[in-house]
């Protein structure tokens, strides 16, 4: 076991807003809610009993703990960091300075002691599952109860096969004048001045073959790291997996078998809704637990499943990321085996197509938290988009049901206030920004997690970043790239 003290002052602000499933034009708006709950003299003291003020120094501190308990644990183990590039990614320690933090890389579990009264958090890495966050106030024996695949479920290695479900024979060329252009917008991806952001890798996809791809930061193309928000376009492809192979219904009135009782309004809910960020949970305020499931190891059954309507169902676009949560779950729900549930990512999804270093982590009641805390590489991200441009078949199988890109890819009813993307289900549209061919769309994450399709120049153009105050210009980008190889 080896055990190291913290001893680098910065926050984790921008780490613990993107992580929590935020995507770029909702960050100002958040924000400034947060802003002004912080300088409120009790932010619920208008809403009756059993309303209470900020969160104590205590709950504050076991967060702080969980966040960078769950970097170190995924960044280790998924992602294949070190421990420092691991801080220099997530900018720092986030408040963790002084707190005692134990890593047991034989076991890979990560323990950070917050608090004399209380046990340490604790995060633990598991085979395919990745890493698990245990609940505020459990101790390491807990770990004996947290879900694992079956023995069969076994990681493949493709990496000796021929791109794209391998890594070799990947690369291609352009005709000379058409890459010396490519390569010059790749590396202005980088100079964080002329698109903004702070890039780790940029991958071009065109006709199926790597024709650009270049990493920084450390970063190879085994390398993963968060995909924030992004993940959400993952799970609306194991949706589209269960509508096909499980009879999933995604316009079934109550999406959650616990929302179906007589008299309950979220009845209402169907998956559907889910899908298009429009359920009308309460997910403004103090009202959405993406909080208290990211770093405070609540579970999706016992506190995004219990939430509460704020509006009616259909009616307004609110990004919510426990919305994802809980589409998941309802799939969850209609597998109705929890061995082959946990399966389901891997052996219909990622593994079908080469994405064997995605890593979708799971509470410890074994729902997968895929409205982010997700970890994958740009090479990953490639495999996905190529999916996509291909109408879901891969290698001559389909793998996601007939129509399910156009679906997606297709404006949902209500969308999102503003001049900005425009919203699909759990993709974000981005046709006619920028110049952009108006039939791209990407999955969208916080920090800069992109993978645009772009089918009528069947091409893919992933970019990884670890953004902060400048977002990236992904639509001026991508337009740029599309000119030089057009």
């Amino acid at each position: 076991m080896r055990r190291i003290r913290a001893d680098i002052a910065a926050a984790f602000t921008a780490l613990t807003l993107a992580a929590s499933g935020v995507h770029a034009q909702d960050a100002a708006a958040n924000a400034g809610d947060a802003a002004a709950r912080a300088t409120a003299p009790n932010p619920r003291g208008n809403f009756g009993l059993g309303s209470g003020g900020r969160p104590t120094p205590r709950r504050i501190a076991a967060s702080q703990a969980a966040t960078r308990a769950v970097a170190l644990c995924s960044g280790l183990w998924d992602g294949g960091r070190t421990i420092e590039q691991i801080n220099a990614d997530n900018g720092g320690l986030g408040g963790t300075e002084s707190m005692q933090t134990s890593i047991d890389e034989q076991r890979k579990i990560v323990s950070i002691k917050y608090a004399d009264v209380m046990p340490p958090r604790i995060v633990a890495w598991r085979p395919v599952l990745g890493c698990v966050q245990l609940p505020i106030g459990a101790a390491e024996a807990a770990l004996k109860h947290v879900p694992q695949v079956a023995a069969d479920v076994v990681r493949p290695n493709f990496d000796a096969l021929d791109w794209p479900m391998g890594d070799q024979h990947a690369l291609g060329r352009l005709p000379q004048a058409k890459q010396k252009a490519l390569d010059e917008i790749v590396a202005r991806g980088f100079d964080g001045t002329t698109y903004g952001g702070r890039t780790w890798g940029i991958i071009v996809v065109k006709d199926g073959k790597i024709v650009a791809e270049r990493y920084a930061m450390g970063f190879e193309m085994h390398h993963a790291a968060q995909t924030h928000s992004a993940a959400k376009s993952f799970a609306a492809s194991l949706v589209g997996i269960a509508t096909w192979k499980y009879g999933f219904d995604i316009d079934r009135a109550g999406a959650l078998e616990e929302w179906r009782k007589p008299g309950d309004p979220r009845g209402a809910i169907t998956a559907r809704h889910l899908l298009h960020m429009s359920s009308g949970l309460y997910g403004e305020g103090d009202g959405s637990p993406q909080a208290d499931i990211y770093a405070g190891g609540a579970t999706v059954a016992g506190r995004a499943a219990t939430n509460i309507l704020d509006t009616l169902p259909g009616t307004r676009f609110l990004y919510n990321p426990p919305d994802t949560m809980l589409l998941v779950r309802a799939v969850r729900e209609q597998v109705a085996s929890d061995a082959a549930f946990w399966a389901l990512p891997f052996k219909e999804l990622f593994w079908k197509i080469g994405m064997t270093r995605t890593t979708p982590a799971s509470d410890w009641n074994g729902d997968f938290l895929m409205s982010g805390q997700t970890y994958s590489t740009a090479r990953d991200f490639a495999r996905f988009g190529l999916l996509y441009l291909n109408d879901g078949v891969w290698k001559g199988e389909r793998i996601l049901p007939e129509g399910w890109a156009k679906f997606v890819s297709t404006r949902a009813p209500v969308q999102p206030a503003g001049d900005g993307p425009r919203y699909g289900a759990q993709f974000w549209i981005y046709g006619g920004i920028d110049g952009l061919a108006a039939d791209a769309y990407s999955p969208g994450g916080g920090q800069g997690q992109y993978a645009m399709i772009v089918p009528s120049h069947n091409a893919v153009i992933v970019r990884r970043g670890f953004d902060a105050a400048s977002g990236f210009r992904i639509a001026k980008f991508s337009a740029d790239v599309l000119a030089a190889i057009e």
